[in-house]
């Protein structure tokens, strides 16, 4: 077949309605679009715009900025109604703008602007929020200055009501946690020290049942539910064995309403019933000295417990302090002669026994920093009287430290800062005041 047949027969069988490629329009090409070689594709909007051109690089004038609306007018009263509003920053800018333009103006509204943004800034202290422990003290100091209460409070239950309120303070502090912690009860007895194992919930405990003791004398509820039990550390194992259950914060509720009722009722007494005894079973003390001994015992073991739970704490005011210290002074001869009575003193030399109220041999007990002094303390007869020209030892000790050997918290043998003279007499005031302490 010649070249002119081939494409005759090519010819006749194209598709109905197909043209030559002479009859198409340019760029039509075929069913689905322009084909390639079919000519120049016509120009299409890219898919993506390019950037556009900012009006600082064309040279172009920038348009002004919108005018601040004018400040509405208002009326004099709603504007220092919005006085509050302003000074918490919550007004619109529009009313912002009215109140500031009257500020200038009046200046009863710009003092009052002035008092509230002082106390919004008062709102919004970046301090911490826990509240000074003096405060307590200043607030009831101003308030007796200007109006003394009508039952005051004698001055010598004022050591308990102090102490109960810092030990109170910072049982509000601790976790639920922390009252689980481990606390050791530590005393001597004889020349031995000793220990119990109990919890913070547990000292608590201690505190309210041994507190109890004054509670009973003075005709309240006795803590303690088992009858007949006296002495300190057998009505404390009394109140445990009666729990079902280890104490828990439960505990603080009762121990805490127990110390108002002791403070209320001794306000009531007054002061003559200082004197009423209060028996520890095999000793006895009037009221005023056995308050004076709950504030000591509650400071010691509120020590035990900010130790256990790592909390700072720090001892009574010095004018409470001192009274602790005194009546730990007063209590030496007769612990004294009860280690005599033991065999545990060292008798040194031949005893110098007199009448009661008469000169014997003294120690001088030198007590140094806050809440100090000096005492002769009498060394062969509980009622002797101390002795300056009778003195045949010197003892020097801090106060803080002192108290902590008469809770048996400091070994006697490390509790002197300076000593002199007798040493046999120095050693058994120490041993005297460390037995002092008890559960």
């Amino acid at each position: 077949m010649s070249g002119a047949e081939r494409f005759d027969a090519h010819d006749d069988h194209e598709e109905p309605g197909a043209g030559s490629g002479a009859e198409r329009p340019p760029g039509a090409g075929g069913p689905d679009g322009p084909r390639p070689g079919d000519g120049p594709e016509p120009e299409r909007p890219p898919r993506i715009p390019m950037p556009r051109a900012s009006v600082e690089d064309g040279g172009r004038p920038l348009p002004e900025p919108d005018a601040a609306p004018p400040a509405p007018t208002l009326p004099h009263g709603v504007l220092r109604s919005l006085l509050g509003a302003w000074a918490l920053a919550a007004c619109s800018a529009a009313e912002t703008a009215a109140v500031e333009e009257h500020l200038g103006e009046c200046g009863t509204c710009a003092d009052e602007a002035r008092r509230l943004r002082e106390a919004v800034g008062l709102l919004h202290r970046p301090e911490s929020l826990d509240l000074d422990p003096a405060l307590r003290t200043r607030v009831l100091t101003n308030c007796l200055d200007r109006r003394p209460p009508r039952i005051p409070l004698p001055e010598w239950a004022t050591p308990y009501d102090a102490e109960t309120a810092r030990l109170d303070a910072l049982l509000q502090d601790i976790g639920a946690a922390e009252w689980h912690a481990p606390v050791r009860l530590r005393w001597f007895e004889g020349d031995a020290a000793t220990s119990r194992r109990t919890t913070v919930a547990g000292v608590i405990a201690h505190l309210l049942s041994v507190d109890g003791l004054v509670a009973v004398a003075l005709g309240l509820e006795d803590p303690v539910a088992e009858q007949g039990v006296t002495g300190p550390a057998a009505r404390t194992e009394a109140y445990w064995r009666a729990s079902h259950f280890p104490p828990t914060r439960t505990v603080r509720a009762p121990w805490r309403a127990q110390s108002h009722n002791l403070v209320r009722t001794v306000s009531f007494t007054g002061g003559g019933a200082g004197k009423l005894p209060i028996s520890y079973g095999d000793f006895t003390l009037p009221l005023r000295d056995a308050m004076l001994d709950r504030a000591f015992e509650c400071w010691v073991h509120a020590e035990d417990i900010a130790e256990a739970v790592d909390y700072p704490y720090e001892p009574p005011a010095p004018r409470h302090l001192h009274r602790m210290i005194d009546l730990a002074a007063r209590m030496l001869p007769g612990a004294l002669a009860a280690r005599r009575q033991a065999g545990l003193a060292a008798m040194s030399g031949t005893p110098h026994l007199v009448a009661a109220g008469r000169p014997g041999r003294s120690l001088r007990l030198e007590i140094e920093g806050a809440g100090g002094g000096e005492w002769l303390i009498p060394l062969d007869s509980p009622g002797a009287a101390g002795s300056a020209e009778l003195e045949v030892a010197h003892v020097a000790l801090d106060g803080v430290e002192f108290c902590r050997l008469a809770a048996g918290h400091v070994p006697p043998q490390e509790a002197a800062a300076g000593q002199t003279g007798d040493r046999e007499a120095i050693r058994d005031v120490l041993f005297a005041t460390a037995g002092l302490s008890r559960m």
